[in-house]
């Protein structure tokens, strides 16, 4: 993997991540038309693209306004979409890219649309991005798979350059999420559509920062210009499974931690299914919310 790996249309789109000139191909790697940063190629055949110094990342925040509440926004257990712009029956489907979440994908425009699969780590989502159309891009921090290494913090692309993002499991492990989402937000192009999944109650692991409630995730694409379409808690995932697969025993197989943890869950919907019927209250979605493992989020670029 070198420069044949990155095409003509995607170096067009490349800037440079301390002044955001153009970049021109070089001998070894890439080169900054404005301030002359030179960029090289791993070991990998990576396009290195991560920041050489510290950089300021301007944030400014609304204060004062009136809190969110969790009630003024619909978060409810995704599904299937009725009229899929794209057919994957026959499409393997990668992990943590549920059917549901898969009938949501978008197909591109027209012949060389760009999506960036943003953390794609060993470009387990390709094979579905390239038959709804796309012209896979992906990016990540570390993988040494990855095409291009670089920052979801300071993602290095003009403004507007792709139809769709996805964003799979990433958010938890950037270190300030606000600018993620806000560089999601200013590469994607108006009418196009971010997909993603971001953890909130699985135990931390390895450099997660940060694991947002449903309201934390709405809020977070809502500060950076996105119409949220669905925030969806994982059903499939709750938070006692996830905390059982993730270690609440130290070193128990997958499975038998599991299956300890399922009568407390069963006991737990029950619970919950009583205080409904005596209340009269509908308490699923609540529940669900409440003790998600992970949540799933679709939005799109208004303007």
């Amino acid at each position: 993997m070198a420069s044949e790996a990155i095409s003509s249309g995607v170096w067009s789109r490349l800037r440079c991540v301390e002044c955001g000139h153009p970049l021109n191909k070089a001998a070894e790697g890439a080169e900054c038309s404005g301030c002359g940063t030179r960029y090289p190629y791993t070991v990998h055949g990576s396009l290195d693209l991560r920041l050489r110094r510290p950089k300021s990342y301007p944030l400014e925040f609304k204060l004062g306004a009136a809190p969110l509440d969790e009630h003024s926004f619909t978060s409810e257990p995704l599904k299937q979409n009725p009229s899929p712009e794209v057919d994957f029956s026959g499409i393997k489907v990668p992990r943590h890219l549920t059917r549901e979440l898969l009938s949501h994908i978008p197909k591109a425009r027209a012949a060389g649309s760009l999506m960036l699969d943003l953390g794609c780590g060993e470009a387990v989502h390709k094979e579905a991005c390239t038959h709804a159309g796309f012209e896979w891009v992906g990016m990540d921090y570390s993988a040494s798979s990855a095409p291009i290494l670089a920052d979801a913090q300071c993602i290095p692309f003009a403004d507007e350059t792709f139809e769709f993002v996805l964003c799979i499991t990433v958010l938890q492990y950037v270190q300030f999420p606000f600018a993620a989402v806000r560089e999601a937000f200013r590469v994607l192009k108006p009418q196009g559509t971010l997909i993603g999944t971001v953890a909130f109650l699985e135990p931390s692991h390895g450099t997660s920062f940060y694991h947002p409630s449903h309201v934390g995730t709405y809020n977070l694409l809502q500060d950076a210009g996105f119409t949220v379409q669905k925030i969806a808690p994982f059903t499939d995932w709750p938070a006692l499974k996830a905390l059982a697969s993730m270690g609440l025993f130290f070193r128990m197989p997958r499975r038998i931690a599991q299956a300890l943890v399922a009568p407390l869950q069963f006991l737990h919907v029950q619970w919950w299914r009583a205080g409904a019927a005596l209340t009269g209250a509908a308490l699923e979605n609540d529940r669900l919310n409440h003790f998600a493992g992970s949540f799933s989020f679709i939005a799109s670029k208004s303007t």
